[in-house]
């Protein structure tokens, strides 16, 4: 049994697939059939392939139908779709076997589908051909636009790039099926960007189609459009947006917009000062803006310029100090240039910019100027008071030119007047110092605080003024059994003055020596000599000691002698040399230890007679803090009580109503007047000081006053009672208490009471006759 497909024209393409014919290893029942209308003889039924268009009509579009050979026509045979597709894409009639899509087909989503074909027999439901396969293809139609993948896109390129520089490269992307056609074949085409950049059709290369310039335009958008099917009508298109940023290029050079600046200096700036910053302006960025300034023309050498890295200025800056009365203004010329340039631009480069800088030197008072940096003068020493050892010299730099006066600090040697002459105020020894450090200041009449100084050294020139002498003190011995010629001391010599040669000293005994001596002296001629005996044997007892006069001379100019005594003990001796016994010396550390003990026992007796004298001088103090009451400083004693009680409310602590009574004076002591009481009171203060009777009356006294006072104080209170003493003559002077008047009072025992009272004997006595 064969089977033939037909397939019906769709959108206007004949289906020109014929039946094929069945494989050999078909499962199909072969049934013998005549010849077909092709000419050839159809076995069975066999299917091969559909092609299917895309985008087909959803409402059951015809595919093609299925036939079997042994099909009459009469409707008894049914036919089945199965597969992936088969009643949800793909339907089938079971009658007639066409084949219908009932959903659109979309290539790009799915481009083939496999099916299998049943046909049975309805009377029998038996399958009346064997399952077969085929393969539905969708055909591609151009139903995609470009895309491009990676937009937006951004490039760079570096400004002024010749024509050509490429770019960037955009690709864009199409779904439709290459190998259909021209579907998916784009073309590439610039909608925006011209005239400074073009696009290859075919790769979608951009480059530079003229120079641009970052400092008129430093980014451009370019609009990219690919089209399918070679551009042809009826052709899809896509875009895309494609940014180019200029990057910068050292093509411009730094520029001075000011062609002059004015700055101004203090005279008394110092070295390395800040006058003032210029700017340079330079239209590139980044590395290619870097500048660095420099001095053109400065004959003078004062200035100088240093670049600031992060503002790019150029700060002026003082390389050597100015003086405005010696020139008050310069004027320098500065340039400023790329740090780095490339070598394919320097044409942009060939000439610097310039600026020129005024600079006014700005006057200040200036302190006085000395003429030299320090002074070094000689003088020769021993010389009178008031010697000219040197003259310094200091002038006011300024216009006024103030006179000046000059001082030294801290000398009691050498003094200076205002014409800056400096003499000596006592004689110089140069062996007490040698050098002398001063320090001379100059300062101006008209500012005293426009001060200088300097130091000025002053050396004491030697003259010999010092004959030489014993280096040391030498302890001296011969022995009684010493024979003539033994060595008994070497000596030697210093002499304090300075020599401009080395010094060299001679030694000679005394006349009255070298006649009648028992020594005798050779010079070594090294500066050292030494003491032999002159006879043999000596006496302890007769001659213990013996006194040598030697005569030592300097080779100064002129030369110096000096006599120097040498003291030489008589010891008695052992066989070896050694002494034993040496009288004037065990004299003389007796003599010496008794002095020490003596000095001692003095000291001892100055300490103990000042503890003595300490004692005796504090006790007067001790008696006057005993015994105030006799000092002549009368005061008044005033006794505060703060209790205040618990106010109005409080009526436990005493009766309210006692305090709501009438006033209560308390009753004045009947018995002394105040002469008797006063006269009374000078007695008691003629004794030696209060006593326990004295102190227990007192006490008695004031308890019993309290008691009976109706106005006292709360009797949980607390009362102090300082005791003053025995009282003095002028009793008490107080005002207090004095509420009867004493008009009635005489006044004349003060005329009595001593030269001390006079004054109120005076004053009180006019004061009653005047009332009287």
């Amino acid at each position: 049994m064969n089977c033939c497909l037909l397939l019906p024209f769709m959108l206007g393409i004949p289906l020109l697939w014929p039946c094929l014919k069945a494989t050999e290893n078909s499962q199909a029942k072969k049934v013998e059939q005549p010849v077909g209308a092709h000419g050839r003889v159809k076995r069975g039924w066999v299917w091969n392939q559909f092609f299917v268009p895309e985008e087909m009509n959803t409402t059951s579009h015809h595919i093609g139908r299925l036939r079997s050979d042994l099909d009459n026509g009469n409707n008894s045979f049914q036919y089945k779709l199965l597969g992936a597709g088969a009643g949800s894409t793909f339907v089938i009639d079971e009658r007639t076997g066409d084949i219908y899509a009932i959903q659109k087909l979309d290539r790009e989503e799915r481009s083939l589908y496999n099916l299998r074909a049943q046909v049975k027999d309805i009377t029998t439901g038996r399958a009346v051909e064997p399952e077969s396969e085929f393969v539905i293809k969708v055909s591609d139609i151009n139903d995609n636009e470009p895309k491009f993948l990676d937009e937006p896109y951004e490039a760079s390129v570096p400004e002024m790039s010749p024509e050509g520089t490429l770019v960037i490269q955009v690709t864009a992307s199409d779904a439709d099926d290459p190998s259909s056609g021209n579907n998916a074949r784009l073309l590439y085409s610039l909608l925006q960007g011209q005239p400074y950049f073009s696009v290859e059709p075919t790769t979608g290369v951009i480059r530079i189609s003229s120079k641009m310039d970052r400092e008129l335009q430093d980014e451009y958008w370019v609009i990219i459009q690919a089209k399918d099917m070679i551009g042809q009508p009826g052709a899809l298109s896509g875009t895309a947006s494609v940014l180019i940023k200029l990057s910068d290029v050292n093509d411009n050079k730094p520029i001075f917009k000011e062609s002059l600046y004015r700055l101004s200096v203090s005279e008394s700036a110092p070295t390395g000062t800040s006058i003032g910053r210029i700017m340079a302006y330079d239209n590139d960025i980044g590395e290619n803006a870097e500048m660095e300034y420099s001095i053109e023309e400065d004959d003078s050498q004062t200035f100088d310029i240093i670049t600031n890295n992060e503002t790019q200025e150029g700060i002026v800056i003082l390389k050597k100090k100015v003086d405005f009365e010696h020139q008050n203004h310069y004027g320098i010329r500065a340039k400023v240039k790329n740090h780095q340039v490339d070598e394919q631009l320097m044409e942009y480069h060939t000439e610097a910019s310039t600026t020129f800088i005024r600079i006014q030197v700005e006057d200040v008072d200036e302190p006085p100027l000395f003429h030299l940096p320090y002074y070094i003068f000689e003088v020769l020493e021993e010389n009178p008071q008031g010697l000219f050892v040197g003259m310094v010299s200091a002038t006011d730099p300024d216009n006024k030119k103030s006179p000046i006066r000059y001082s030294i600090a801290r000398s009691k040697m050498f003094s200076i007047d205002d014409n800056g002459t400096i003499t000596t105020t006592s004689p110089l020894d140069r062996e007490i110092s040698a050098w002398y450090n001063l320090s001379i200041t100059a300062t101006e009449k008209y500012n005293i605080e426009q001060i200088s100084s300097i130091p000025v050294y002053v050396q004491v020139l030697n003259i010999n003024d010092h004959a030489p002498e014993f280096s040391q003190y030498y302890e001296t011995y011969v022995c009684e059994n010493a024979g003539s010629g033994e060595v008994i001391q070497t000596i030697s010599a210093v002499d304090r003055d300075e020599s401009i040669e080395e010094h060299h000293f001679y030694y000679h005994l005394s006349v009255e020596d070298t006649n009648n001596s028992s020594f005798t002296i050779i010079d070594n001629q090294d500066n050292t000599a030494v003491i032999l005996t002159n006879r043999t044997g000596f006496n302890l007892q007769g001659e213990p000691v013996f006194y040598i006069s030697i005569l030592i001379a300097d080779n100064g100019t002129p030369s110096l002698t000096s006599t120097n005594t040498l003291t030489v003990q008589v010891c008695d001796c052992d066989d070896t040399g050694s002494t034993q016994t040496c009288q004037y010396q065990e004299l003389m550390l007796s003599v010496g230890f008794k002095t020490e003990v003596i000095i001692a026992v003095l000291i001892c007796i100055m300490i103990i007679f000042g503890f003595i004298f300490l004692t005796l001088g504090l006790k007067p103090r001790r008696k006057q803090i005993l015994f105030p009451e006799k000092s002549e400083d009368f005061r008044e004693n005033i006794f505060r009580y703060d209790d205040e009680g618990g106010g109005e409310e409080d009526t436990e602590a005493f009766d309210i109503a006692e305090l709501r009574s009438g006033t209560v004076m308390r009753e004045r002591k009947p018995g002394k007047s105040t002469c008797a009481e006063i006269r009374s009171l000078y007695r008691q203060s003629l004794q030696v000081g209060p006593d326990s009777a004295v102190f227990r009356q007192f006490i008695l006294e004031k308890l019993e006053e309290a008691n009976t006072d109706p106005c006292a104080p709360p009797f949980d209170s607390l009362q102090t009672y300082a005791f003053e003493g025995t009282g003095s003559l002028a009793g008490s002077l107080s005002s207090l208490e004095s509420a009867v008047s004493d008009q009635d009072e005489s006044y004349d025992y003060l005329n009595e009471l001593g030269p001390r009272f006079n004054r109120l004997a005076c004053m009180f006595g006019s004061a009653v006759q005047s009332n009287n």
